[in-house]
């Protein structure tokens, strides 16, 4: 049965138009068989790729509308306020019952009970006489229970050494000052050594700390142990007048216990939410992204445009993993802490192995596109001018040619959009199927038909597009059926049929595959008398097939691992073994490790590339290497220097690095600007001024605002000075309103909590929320403290009748000052820019992926015969972390003001784009070489034959991408005469051609070589390049498929490393040869 044409007008052939339409086999696509995934039954029902747009998915909106305002009765109008209000009430329960909400409610909850260490007497007076109690609640603010009981478990441990490190040094602290104070009568000595010891370096090494472990909990940990040594060292009066009291030590103690009891009892037994539930809803939603995408991926490949790849459902199925993927790594470090509490450290490991599969599958996700916007580049470049070529091999110029060319991008068009569902015929036997293929693939015809590229793509999808089909709709099922089941359980439901179906469907489409490509290039033979500049176009576009399909199969293979490891965890989760083996922390951790089986996704390989990336969200710019040549260079090239004077030199210079580190240097500023801070609280002529303005929240400020860069201390500097305002504010009003009296209060106080946990939990904005409640606290809570006749010197804010003006005054003028001294170090002492960081680190990233393409990815396979590719084990992954880390060092340096003038975001913003799109171009050239069993006699040939070309070319993009690198670190303009890679490129494709001149049928070049070869005993020496055996293979036109696959990708890279020297220039400009650059 033939395939019926497209619903168009065809043009007469009397008009003159070339090349003339010929009915177009896509309109219509056949059946093919498909595997239904949960039942394994193979079908050839009619079916459609596309999903529904979001919108579609969802039911009906309300459809009531408001009618106040119409000619009705007052009855009714109070009848539709009604409903109004009732529904309003509706939508905030609903909210507060939602995760969101009952997370907030849990913080206030938390919050409203430790605010009774200070409303409620009995409380008050367990926690002793001196003034300060509201700390319990400020405890919860940062320590609250909005989290998981995986990371309730990580907070918990981190709190209770922020607590034992406090405890120490406020400890430490007051023997030192009792014994050279108290003792010895050294005061200012004593003095000394607490504010540079205790506070320079025990908050330098909490700076250090939150620098190295980067963890937003372990900053909560610095954030308790702060509160509690600045409550003693600079407050305390023992530690001032030398004499030892363990007073405050164990009322703080006490604090720390209460509020860390208070939160963690809320978290764990009011609506406790478990970090493995979360991340099996994670990986449904992941899941579910990636078959959307690879279906949308998919079909934009068969209908030829690239209107899916830029439709609103394939950017929101790229939005929801893009937003699910931090998910998934966030939650599976929770739920780590909740499988090894419990003692199921291998369904961890196994939870594990699924979250690294499905970074693998959104790998080859990256690698399809890739692929198909490969086929996307060689369609347009064919419909261009340039690109229409003559039957006889010219370029047409009739005059009916613009009008002709236009008719024919028309026609294309609507013969593309024609699939906008892939339409496919009735149900066809195998002898219909049979007559079929006769029917539309007669040699003759089909050779002599071919005038244009798409042509060739016509025909592949003829005879692949079904298949194709069919995989892409079982494998996007496949990941579409959630993994798991429903909340709250949400236990595997994986379909054991899953893995027989998926197994079935790769069988076909290789079948098919196998026997399409054959069908095609069995084609291209037949148009061997062409042009080789035409025979060489079509190649490259029967190339361009092959690599799509490959990656649509190698996508399969995944898809395989993805459900053994699902089927693992099955298994595992079914039957349970306890263990705590990673209670035995003193052993190495290799005994550890071989305690399970390897993984698909563990691999032997310990790659090193970019290590520190796994240990620090910041990327450490220049690398090591580079820095250790540039300090070494000097004396290599002064042989003659004394070895005594160079060993000490280098010895000294690798310490003055060491210290140099970000880490190092951040917590050296933080201790030194601690101890500036705290010194007006040792000095005589200060003192009083610490105290009355209450200095010590000051102190706290500063360590809160204090951030790794720049940018990040200003995108939260102005939030906390608004929070100040906002919690001063409610202060004030809140402790007029109630005139002081605790139960309105505790209910103000809620609505304040309330507040401010809306801001933290659901807009995100953590910064804004708790200083918002840390001014309320240290403002209200404390005023309600000095009216209950506690111990403390505060007859300058009233005593036991307290001035809230004058208590909301000096608490924000403390916390304000703190925040701008924060700000003020962090941009003055050893300032760490995020600017700086991306520069060095986006500079780095293209030097390293140019060393990496330098490896030669066809090149490698001769040289392994086929057992390593070019791309090593976790180089990808290490590759697509650190440009994720480059995003977030972006978002901070729009925040950091220079003179110079703003962060160029938008052109940051484009580069990264095309970083990316570069990586997921690497991964598709992996996707081409890793998964060959051997090479051909014909493409060793090619391969032999091509060797220098593809060597140079390796070379030239692997200069470009240095030379980017350098502009970029350096901020110096480009030449106009960057070298050009697809002058490479066009190079090595004129070796193919030769290759094909010399090795055609027909070419008197092939016999000669032939017989040559015969004559020589197999070595020859002309124009076969040394090639020995080789040079009298037969070559078949699938032997070329690599070399074009190659220059597809190669031709890719180019593209992408054009539009980044374009953004360079746009941002440093281009220097010309009459620009005068030496000046005196």
């Amino acid at each position: 049965m033939s395939m019926s044409s497209a619903p168009t007008t065809t043009p007469s052939p009397s008009t003159g138009q070339w090349p003339p339409r010929r009915p177009s086999k896509r309109s219509k696509l056949r059946n093919g068989t498909f595997i239904v995934p949960a039942t394994g039954e193979r079908s050839r029902r009619n079916f459609t790729l596309r999903s529904l747009l979001p919108s579609q998915r969802d039911g009906p909106g309300d459809t009531h509308s408001a009618r106040a305002f119409s000619s009705e009765s007052l009855a009714e109008r109070a009848h539709d306020a009604s409903h109004k209000v009732k529904d309003a009430g509706r939508r905030v329960l609903g909210w507060l019952n939602s995760p969101m909400g009952r997370g907030v409610l849990k913080c206030t909850l938390a919050y409203t009970i430790a605010s009774l260490a200070t409303f409620y007497s009995p409380i008050s007076d367990f926690l002793g006489k001196p003034d300060g109690k509201h700390v319990v609640a400020t405890i919860t603010v940062y320590f609250h229970p909005a989290r998981t009981a995986g990371s309730m478990i990580e907070a918990i441990l981190i709190a209770i050494i922020a607590v034992a490190y406090a405890e120490a040094v406020s400890i430490l602290s007051i023997c030192t000052s009792v014994l050279f104070g108290g003792v010895w009568g050294w005061i200012t000595f004593a003095h000394t050594l607490v504010l540079v010891v205790f506070i320079g370096g025990g908050f330098g090494f909490m700076g250090w700390v939150k620098q190295t472990m980067n963890n937003p909990l372990v900053n909560v940990g610095s954030t308790l142990a702060s509160l509690a040594i600045i409550g003693v060292v600079t407050k305390e009066t023992a530690v001032l007048t030398n004499v030892f009291s363990n007073q405050k030590i164990v009322q703080i103690f006490k604090m720390l216990i209460m509020g860390i009891t208070t939160t963690s009892a809320v978290n764990l037994l009011v609506w406790r939410v478990s970090a493995v539930s979360l991340l099996r809803e994670s990986m449904t939603k992941a899941s579910t992204s990636l078959g959307d995408m690879l279906a949308l991926i998919t079909h934009g490949f068969l209908s030829g445009v690239e209107d899916d790849l830029m439709s609103a459902e394939f950017a929101a199925a790229s939005s929801t993993y893009a937003s699910a993927y931090p998910q998934l790594a966030k939650n599976l470090r929770e739920a780590k802490f909740e499988r090894y509490f419990l003692g199921h450290e291998k369904i961890y490991q196994l939870d594990r192995a699924v979250v690294k599969s499905m970074e693998t599958l959104a790998q080859s996700i990256g690698g399809l596109r890739s692929a198909s916007n490969t086929q996307f580049a060689l369609l347009k470049e064919a419909m261009e001018p340039s690109g229409m070529l003559s039957p006889d091999g010219y370029f047409s110029t009739s005059p009916t040619y613009v009008r002709a060319m236009s008719s024919m991008l028309k026609n294309n068009r609507e013969r593309f959009l024609s699939l906008s569902s892939i339409d496919e015929a009735p149900e066809e036997s195998a002898e219909d199927e049979r007559d079929r293929l006769r029917d539309i693939n007669p040699f003759d015809q089909l050779s002599a038909s071919f005038r244009h590229s798409s042509d060739i793509f016509e025909l592949f999808i003829a005879l692949l597009g079904p298949s194709m089909k069919s995989l892409a709709y079982t494998l996007s099922e496949v990941l579409r059926e959630p993994p798991f089941g429903s909340a709250p359980e949400y236990a595997i439901t994986v379909n054991d049929q899953f893995r027989q179906s998926l197994t079935d469907a790769l069988t076909l489409f290789n079948t098919a595959r196998a026997n399409a490509l054959e069908e095609l290039y069995k084609h291209l033979e037949f148009g061997r008398a062409r042009s080789e500049k035409i025979q060489a176009d079509f190649e490259e576009v029967a190339a361009a097939c092959g690599h799509f399909s490959f990656s649509l199969q190698a996508f399969g293979e995944e898809m395989q691992k993805y459900l053994d490891v699902l089927d693992d965890l099955k298994h595992a989760s079914e039957h349970r073994k306890r263990s705590w083996h990673w209670l035995n922390w003193w052993r190495h951790e290799n005994h550890h490790s071989r305690k399970f089986s390897l993984l698909p996704y563990d691999s032997e390989e310990r790659e090193t590339l970019i290590r520190p990336i796994k240990k620090t969200a910041m990327p450490k710019g220049i690398p090591d290497t580079i820095v250790q040549r540039r300090d070494t260079f000097h004396w290599d090239a002064a042989p003659q220097a004394s070895k005594v004077v160079a060993t000490l030199s280098q010895r000294l210079l690798r310490l003055i690095r060491k210290l140099a580190r970000d880490d190092v240097r951040f917590g050296l500023k933080v201790g030194i600007g601690a101890a500036l801070w705290a010194m007006f609280a040792f000095i005589p002529q200060t003192r009083d001024t610490y105290q009355h303005w209450r200095g010590e929240w000051g102190l706290l400020s500063f360590m809160i605002v204090c951030s790794m860069t720049v940018g990040a201390a200003n995108t939260t500097g102005l939030s906390r000075f608004f929070g100040t305002v906002i919690g001063a504010g409610a202060s004030f009003i809140n402790w007029n309103v109630s005139d002081g009296n605790a139960i309105p209060l505790i209910f103000l106080g809620w609505l304040v909590a309330f507040w401010s946990f809306w801001m933290i939990v659901v807009r995100g904005k953590a910064p804004l929320g708790r200083i918002t409640l840390l001014a309320y606290n240290v403002s209200t809570l404390y005023a309600y403290s000095l009216s209950q006749r506690v111990d403390d010197d505060d007859d300058d804010e009233g005593g036991i009748d307290p001035l809230i003006s004058e208590i909301v005054m000096h608490r924000f003028t403390a916390v304000t000052v703190g925040i701008l001294w924060g700000l003020i170090v962090c941009r003055l002492v050893w300032p760490i820019s995020a600017r700086k960081k991306f520069k060095e680190g986006l500079s780095t990233l293209f030097l390293q992926m140019g060393l990496i393409w330098k490896r030669g990815p066809l090149a490698i396979l001769l040289r392994s015969d086929c057992t390593r590719s070019y791309l090593k084990s976790g180089e990808q992954a290490a590759l697509q972390k650190y440009a994720t880390r480059l995003d977030s060092l972006r978002a901070s340096a729009a925040s950091e003001f220079e003179l110079r003038g703003p962060f160029p975001a938008e052109q940051s913003a484009r580069l990264m784009k095309c970083t990316r799109r570069l990586l997921d171009a690497f991964y598709a050239m992996s996707l081409v070489t890793q998964r060959r069993g051997h090479l051909t006699d014909g493409e060793r040939a090619l391969l032999l034959f091509t060797a220098d070309e593809r060597a140079l070319l390796c070379d030239r993009i692997c200069h470009v991408f240095q030379v980017l690198a350098s502009s970029m670190m350096l901020e110096y303009p480009l030449t106009d005469a960057i070298p050009s890679v697809t002058g490479m490129r066009d190079k090595l494709l004129g070796k193919i051609f030769l290759f094909r001149k010399e090795h055609s049928p027909h070419s008197p070049h092939a016999a000669a070589a032939a017989e040559d070869a015969m004559s020589t005993g197999g070595s020859s020496n002309g124009n076969s390049f040394n090639l020995g055996a080789l040079s009298h293979v037969a070559i078949e036109e699938r032997d070329y498929a690599l070399l074009y696959a190659y220059a597809l990708v190669t031709g890719q890279v180019a593209e992408e490393l054009k539009v980044v020297a374009r953004e360079i220039e746009s941002l440093f400009g281009i220097l010309h040869e009459e620009v005068l650059l030496l000046q005196e």
